[in-house]
């Protein structure tokens, strides 16, 4: 039995997408029908403004993305989480020796994310 060429697959992959495209538009355009996209809370409204987006680096955007729609959150996410954090308890902390203490787990997390996303970038894995 002859394997399909690339053309073949291609096609094949493209019908899928289309496919797929039109039965999410048939979704949006029942749900606009039936009125449960104008009962939405953030329906006719500009989209929020995502800063944890915007600081995750470029490169990371959609693989992070991939894996969050996997249900698996990578270890540099949860370093960036531990990051934020640790900044809002920076900016809450009502000590100097409680704020010396947080900037100091912070600048070690700060090296520990840089070494890690350096050693992706040698590695290729960037």
């Amino acid at each position: 039995m002859p394997h399909p060429s690339d053309s073949d697959r291609r096609k094949k992959r493209d019908a899928l997408l289309r496919s797929q495209d039109e039965a999410i538009a048939e979704h949006l355009a029942q749900a606009m029908k039936s009125g449960e996209l104008q009962s939405a809370e953030s329906y006719g409204k500009p989209l929020a403004d995502h800063d944890d987006y915007l600081r995750t680096p470029a490169e990371f955007r959609l693989p992070f993305k991939i894996l969050k729609n996997a249900g698996v959150t990578p270890p540099e996410i949860d370093l960036f989480h531990k990051r934020a954090e640790l900044r809002r308890q920076l900016e809450t902390a009502s000590t100097d020796s409680e704020r010396e203490v947080l900037k100091r787990r912070l600048g070690d997390l700060e090296i520990a994310i840089a070494l890690r996303l350096e050693g992706m970038r040698l590695s290729g894995r960037l």
